[in-house]
């Protein structure tokens, strides 16, 4: 069933892509990759395999390739995705020696990948159980490593018709989870190569944070001003936060949306009661004197957190929060929507104090109240978001360590 269910697909995919730009890329991205690799590959050198869906698993998994390639330059690197939206943001990444779409999870895919390639060791990130190719690493002594992943009871390899599909978790060498119920979860199929190590996006926003650009137009704008910083926006968020300071002026707003199209930033505009400048159309002298700075850019948004003293993170209201951790990092509190429930590092944030969740517009304005007028308030809930963040640092570490003495 699963075969003939990737086939399937497949063909939805060719005929899609004549619709579709992202679909075309996909497509045109997995096509390519055999001559790639055919014309990339050193047949004498030594390669180690990194698997990431998309751009946020690769984030996820940032960190760990960035140590093993400094630890174990011997290794040449292999990064593969499955989504445009991670390769072409990555594709020049110069932490990988080869980066390529994966093709398609069909057997004769993956027999062709693998005979190109000879991993000696993979890593797939968080989500991505590919049934033929892993099936095959596994017939081939491959280790094959699950970093980062999580496990739900809900999902298809704990139900009692997901039994055959569920076989492919047996093809992993070692499993290096998030939390005590992913262990548990693979425990109860008679799994137990487990190791908690956590959540390497951690570890990625502290190298983030130690990487971050002083901005002088944000730095600018601020000058003195409390200031309120929400990232990767929707109009659901911004309908929600925009009336509030719209009517308290002792505060200056930096908006970073998570859509920059001319049409979403003039109903963002609209919005607005001030004087509104947009980063790219702006001087440092003119930003000074903004009451909204709006950054009509990508790139920046985690060294612009910076320069808050409270943020909000958007999704909330809609298919899910962003990055909370990259404002968290900073060490000032973090605010979001509802639909937070699936991330695990956004209920660490709310058990902490470092988080809040509001769901309308007087839960936000009754919050920012207490933060503009409880100095003693703001402090602790930043505090509370930075050890959050610091304490759960190095699972990198403790992955590289456990393959390290397992060899």
């Amino acid at each position: 069933m699963y075969n003939l269910a990737i086939y399937l697909y497949q063909i939805g995919v060719f005929i899609y892509s004549f619709f579709d730009k992202k679909v075309e890329k996909m497509w045109k991205g997995e096509c390519d990759a055999f001559y790639m690799l055919r014309e990339k590959v050193d047949s004498n050198a030594r390669y180690v395999w990194f698997h990431a869906a998309s751009l946020g698993e690769f984030e996820q998994g940032r960190p760990l390739i960035e140590k093993l390639r400094k630890l174990h330059p011997e290794y040449q690197i292999l990064l593969t995705f499955f989504s445009p939206s991670g390769y072409e943001v990555r594709k020049n990444y110069e932490g990988a020696d080869i980066i390529c779409y994966l093709p398609l999870d069909t057997i004769g895919n993956a027999r062709k990948f693998l005979n190109l390639v000879h991993p000696e060791m993979v890593f797939f990130i968080k989500y991505e159980f590919w049934y033929n190719y892993l099936h095959i690493l596994k017939k081939r002594n491959v280790p094959v490593y699950s970093i980062s992943s999580i496990f739900r009871p809900d999902q298809i390899f704990f139900k009692w018709y997901g039994k055959n599909y569920g076989r492919v978790l047996h093809c992993f060498t070692h499993f290096f989870v998030q939390n005590e119920q992913s262990l548990e979860l693979l425990n109860s199929i008679g799994i137990d190569c487990v190791t908690i190590s956590g959540d390497t996006r951690f570890d990625r926003v502290m190298q983030i944070k130690e990487a971050s650009k002083e901005l002088p137009i944000v730095e600018a704008f601020k000058k003195g001003h409390r200031t309120f910083v929400a990232g990767s926006s929707w109009i659901p968020d911004e309908e929600i936060f925009i009336p509030y300071f719209n009517k308290n002026k002792d505060w200056k707003m930096i908006i970073a949306p998570h859509v920059i199209g001319e049409d979403h930033l003039s109903e963002i505009c609209s919005m607005i009661d001030g004087k509104v400048v947009r980063y790219t159309q702006t001087t440092a002298e003119e930003a000074s004197e903004a009451d909204v700075l709006i950054i009509d850019c990508f790139g920046l948004l985690s060294s612009i957190y910076r320069y808050g003293d409270v943020s909000y993170v958007g999704g909330g209201f809609g298919v899910g929060i962003h990055n909370v951790l990259e404002a968290a990092v900073w060490g000032i509190p973090v605010i979001f929507g509802p639909n937070n429930k699936r991330f695990q590092e956004a209920q660490g944030l709310l058990n902490t104090r470092g988080g809040f969740e509001i769901d309308c517009h007087e839960g936000f304005n009754t919050l920012m109240d207490h933060l503009s007028c409880d100095d003693a308030f703001l402090s602790e809930s930043g505090k509370a978001a930075s050890m959050f963040v610091g304490s759960r640092i190095g699972a990198s570490d403790i992955i590289l360590d456990n393959i390290q003495n397992r060899k």
